[in-house]
């Protein structure tokens, strides 16, 4: 079964974070947690400022290069490993600090690193994944801010396989808590469509007891 969400919705700011309805699970959204202006700018700024590179990864034994562009920066103790791929922060730099603090205001939740995606073009996506890893801690709060262009988000509820789709618009902040990462798993599906980058900063917290 597929459930469609529509991010219009989720529109008034007012109203701040809205909860998404997955059972089991603890995910809440803004449309518009930054301004257009606001996001457009700072999707600019990101694109030319930050280090990005291409990975590879082992996929079913396989080194593969991810179809995006990523840039890892954090506390000095914060190495993230997924998929054979162990990565070593760089400081986090100012624009990145500035939300990293709101978000710590508004959500009372600690972040310490922040992994950037770009996803340069419809061809550019993520695979279903639960962000699971020890590191991150049993129940994390994963704080996702989306720059730029509209992009197809999907949760899939491991135990009856259900699926919910949500648009992230340019500004939004999508919020994944509580035992989320152990009931689903999200992703980012490609498309055939013509579509400009999209930039996606997800904010955690990592532990130094949980890395020795």
């Amino acid at each position: 079964m597929l459930i469609i969400v529509q991010s219009d919705l989720f529109h008034d700011p007012s109203q701040g974070l809205q909860a998404l309805p997955l059972n089991d699970g603890r995910v809440s959204y803004q449309s518009d947690w930054l301004s257009e202006p606001q996001a457009t700018a700072l999707n600019k700024a990101l694109q030319q400022s930050l280090p990005w590179r291409q990975d590879t990864i082992k996929l079913y034994g396989k080194s593969v290069l991810i179809p995006r562009l990523q840039s890892w920066h954090g506390a000095s103790h914060c190495e993230y490993t997924y998929s054979g791929l162990r990565m070593k922060p760089l400081p986090i730099p100012p624009a990145l600090v500035a939300i990293q603090k709101r978000l710590e205001n508004e959500l009372q939740a600690p972040f310490n690193c922040v992994l950037a995606n770009w996803y340069r073009d419809g061809q550019d996506g993520m695979g279903f994944h639960a962000d699971d890893e020890p590191e991150l801690g049993p129940e994390p709060v994963i704080a996702s801010v989306s720059l730029g262009a509209e992009r197809k988000f999907s949760f899939k509820h491991l135990p009856t396989g259900e699926r919910t789709d949500i648009q992230l618009a340019n500004g939004s902040l999508l919020v994944m808590a509580g035992k989320t990462q152990r009931f689903y798993h999200h992703g980012l599906s490609k498309t055939r469509k013509r579509i400009d980058g999209r930039i996606n900063l997800t904010f955690r917290y990592i532990s130094l007891d949980l890395c020795k």
